[in-house]
């Protein structure tokens, strides 16, 4: 398939914009992919939006003294006012150096600072047994406190059930 654009070069970036409910799709070529995305950050850059969404946070007095005294990565000494500019951070430990900031974005742009991602399905059965034998065990410890020890006795052999079934598939 030919790029969109130049119509010259194989197309190898495939995008879709859905504006208004119309929905668009693109098939470029890495060079016209290349300018496409220049020319859209251009328009709404990257690093607008997280100074946009940076401001409209409402700050704790604690983390506006923090930004404002320009604390500054120990690591590669990028302060948390270049990272407003750039939209990028300068190593790891910038993460660890900016948490409460960056915590705060995140909670604003992904609703969550965690990030979940996505699982194959198999993994998704596996993690489940994880959660499910984590809470067996915490609730197996609560009903030894409680002396109850015939409930406490259906829960311990659920939780043999599932470790043998995990050592099965691991």
């Amino acid at each position: 398939m030919k790029c969109d654009i130049c119509g010259v070069r194989e197309a190898t970036v495939h995008l879709t914009e859905v504006i208004n409910d119309k929905v668009t799709k693109l098939h470029l070529c890495e060079e016209c992919a290349r300018k496409k995305s220049e020319e859209m950050q251009s328009h709404f850059g990257l690093t607008d939006l997280l100074a946009g969404l940076m401001d409209l946070w409402p700050s704790m007095a604690e983390d506006r003294v923090r930004r404002e005294a320009g604390v500054k990565c120990p690591v590669c000494g990028m302060t948390y006012q270049d990272f407003q500019k750039t939209g990028r951070l300068g190593c790891g430990q910038c993460y660890e150096t900016f948490a409460k900031e960056l915590g705060a974005l995140l909670r604003k742009i992904h609703g969550s600072d965690r990030h979940a991602g996505k699982m194959p399905f198999k993994g998704k059965e596996a993690l489940k047994e994880q959660k499910d034998l984590q809470r067996l065990k915490t609730e197996l410890n609560e009903l030894i406190r409680a002396e109850e020890f015939e409930k406490a006795a259906l829960v311990r052999d659920r939780i043999k059930d599932i470790e043998e079934k995990l050592k099965e598939q691991g």
